[in-house]
Order: C-alpha cells, then sequence, then structure tokens
C-alpha cells in the first residue's frame, strides 16, 4: 500500500476531527455521506458551537448514537471557541479534553493531521497487529497494543503505519473470515501458521 491515508473525507482539521468523532462505531463510508451536508451548514467550529444538538441531530441520524454524538460536536465546538481559540490544537492532552474526543480520536487527529508519531489503535489495527504478531496475544487493551506498537515501529513510520493496519484489517485481514490467500503477509503470519492459537486467544486461552 504505497499510498495509505484515512478513508474520511474532509479538508481541514477541524472536519477531520468531527469525521473521527461520527466514525466511532460507524463506517468510514457512511460518515463520508453523511458529512458533505454536515459541514456545509456548519463549516467551522463557530457555526457548529450556535447550533443545539437538536438541529445537529437532523444531519447525523443516520449515523450510529446519534443523539450522543450531537450533543458531543455542539460541546467540542463550544470548547474550541472558549478555549482553543477556534483551532483544532496539535497536543493530544489538549484534544482529549474536548467532549467526544478519547485517546484513539486525538491520536488520529495529531497523526493524520499534524504528522505526528502517534498510533491511534482501533478494532483493525487491535485485531491484526495482534494476529501478526506485532504485538503479544495477551495485549487486552488498546493502550497496551499501542504503547507496544510504538515501542517496535520506528517513529518516523508510525502516522502511516496506523493506516497500513487499518486497511490491511479492513480489506484483507478481515474479523471474521479474513483473506489470507490473499495476503502477502501469510508467509510471515503467526495466526496462519497456527490458526489454533489465534483462535484460543480470542477465548483467553
Amino acid at each position: 500500500m504505497p499510498v495509505a491515508e484515512t478513508e474520511l473525507q474532509y479538508t481541514d482539521p477541524y472536519e477531520l476531527i468531527v469525521a473521527v468523532v461520527l466514525s466511532a462505531q460507524c463506517t468510514d463510508k457512511r460518515v463520508n455521506l453523511t458529512t458533505p451536508a454536515l459541514f456545509k451548514r456548519f463549516p467551522d467550529p463557530q457555526s457548529l458551537a450556535a447550533a443545539s444538538p437538536e438541529e445537529v441531530f437532523e444531519y447525523i441520524k443516520s449515523i450510529s448514537y446519534p443523539n450522543n454524538k450531537a450533543k458531543h460536536l455542539v460541546s467540542m465546538a463550544n470548547m474550541l471557541m472558549n478555549d482553543f481559540g477556534g483551532q483544532v490544537p496539535s497536543d493530544e492532552k489538549d484534544l482529549i479534553k474536548l467532549p467526544g474526543v478519547g485517546r484513539k480520536t486525538a491520536n488520529v487527529v495529531t497523526s493524520v493531521v499534524f504528522e505526528k508519531a502517534a498510533m491511534a489503535v482501533d478494532t483493525h489495527v487491535f485485531r491484526v497487529s495482534k494476529r501478526l504478531g506485532l504485538v503479544p496475544m495477551n495485549a487486552k487493551t488498546p493502550l497496551a497494543v499501542e504503547i507496544e506498537l510504538v515501542k517496535n515501529i520506528p517513529e518516523e513510520e508510525l502516522h502511516i503505519a496506523h493506516h497500513w493496519l487499518i486497511l490491511h484489517g479492513r480489506y484483507v485481514c478481515t474479523a471474521r473470515t479474513p483473506n489470507c490467500d490473499k495476503c502477502e503477509l501469510a508467509n510471515f503470519c503467526p495466526s496462519y501458521k497456527n490458526p489454533k492459537k489465534w483462535e484460543e486467544s480470542k477465548l483467553g486461552k
């Protein structure tokens, strides 16, 4: 994958952070179908901060958990205006202060927009990195996986490695039926060589 980048559509840090918040437990495809109208109505943090959650809900109701996300987006926009001058901060600690923004979202923004050495661990990264043997099978939390990946992947490649793992998990190493016959990493993959061990790891054995 010589070109590995987020599949979320955005034009600036504000649009990306909104899209990432919306993408929680939702597909990027669905988010990309939803955000054009949302961004047309609320093109910046100022306009979003002036909205009500009920108004935002109407634009994102096809997204998973639209009520909570609408509240988070309005609160996030207000904090951006009140505490950060209407700009999306580049520091992870500041990003995590924003409503609706957790460690994964903060890492996505710092990695994608600011190309910092951050590793966002979503379900794809969590699954694929364990299957490929990049982290121990007993790494039980996203944070444990993140720490191990950051420790072992060269710093200058972290921001793109995040996309490599996500895209590999989305299109090749899928959750239920991985396409091992099409995978160019199969010969290196411990789960392919020993599928029983992978199955046992999911059961906590």
